[in-house]
């Protein structure tokens, strides 16, 4: 098996894509040149060779006349052509690897879908210039540039085989990072989606306004903002650092805005300062923010629990 992409400079739409190739076909060798016999041997030609046909394994997007794009419009880079034929197989295997699990084609297809969402289809806005970098310069596209050889490097390595040699390292370690932040997608995702059953699950207390997690590191969010609209404030046991917390629910998964915030007179304070406002001899820490807050038991965290619900009906008789 061979992959072909081409040497010098090196983006992060083609390390993306060969990546993910990589991790179908480990065993494959990867080759970065602009020979076109080359390429024409590859099974894979990626962000090379003017051609975009996925039976043949040509993943191409800089030919003449190229319009491909995904519904939303966002167009196609090599990044996102490759997952579009193979993000699938690559979710399910490392599923597979990573987690022990077996996922179904519609499965692994829609996550894939979400990662696409989330990742791929920046990286191919990035490449096409259609998609300005975070601030600073460090959204993820710069970040995989960075690892080319800047102008001092290619003073010192100069132009020829210890150059090249250099530069396709440094594709390597790019690819690297990447294939990680994918491993980690598909690990969250496939999690969430475990975790969807328990969370529906979970004991709700307090007149259906509080739920009560007894692993706090279930990933909850989306479900109790798109179920549970009575939901006000989640406490769960945090089993790593034996604490229990008593999280708000945010409106949307972009916004800071929660259905209920934690009182007031809580933000910021920390053990004796806390219990004393609190009334909980064991309370930990409130945040600033006052979206979470801890106590050492159960029974602290439910207390803290109904008088956050008593601020919050307080509130509400005092709005009216």
């Amino acid at each position: 098996m061979l992959i072909v992409t081409h040497g010098g400079k090196f983006h992060a739409d083609d390390a993306w894509a060969v990546a993910v190739l990589l991790v179908l076909f480990p065993d494959a060798e990867l080759v970065r040149t602009r020979d076109p016999a080359i390429i024409e041997a590859g099974d894979f030609a990626i962000d090379v060779g003017g051609v975009w046909d996925p039976d043949t394994g040509r993943f191409d997007h800089h030919q003449k006349g190229f319009d491909g794009a995904r519904q939303s419009g966002v167009p196609y880079a090599s990044a996102g052509l490759v997952w579009r034929t193979w993000g699938a197989r690559c979710v399910a295997a490392l599923a597979r690897a990573h987690l022990g699990r077996d996922l179904d084609e519609d499965t692994a297809q829609q996550i894939a879908y979400a990662i696409d969402a989330d990742i791929v289809q920046y990286l191919d806005l990035s490449d096409v210039g259609a998609a300005k970098n975070a601030p600073g310069g460090y959204g993820l596209s710069a970040v995989i540039s960075g690892y080319n050889p800047g102008w001092m490097d290619e003073q010192r390595l100069g132009y020829g085989e210890e150059a090249e040699a250099y530069r396709t390292a440094q594709f390597r370690r790019a690819m690297a990072v990447l294939t990680d932040i994918l491993v980690n997608a598909v690990k969250y995702r496939v999690g969430a989606l475990l975790a969807v059953a328990q969370v529906r699950e979970a004991q709700v207390l307090e007149d259906g306004r509080v739920l009560f997690l007894a692993n706090g590191a279930l990933p909850w969010s989306s479900v109790v903002r798109k179920e549970m609209p009575k939901v006000l404030f989640v406490i769960s046991h945090n089993v790593a650092e034996q604490r229990y917390m008593i999280h708000t629910v945010g409106v949307s998964p972009d916004s800071f805005e929660a259905r209920a915030d934690l009182p007031q007179a809580w933000a910021g304070l920390r053990d004796a300062e806390l219990a004393a406002v609190t009334g909980v001899a064991d309370a930990g820490f409130c945040h600033n923010g006052r979206f979470i807050a801890a106590a050492r038991s159960y029974e602290g965290i439910r207390t803290m629990a109904r008088l956050a619900l008593e601020e919050v009906d307080r509130l509400a008789v005092s709005a009216a």
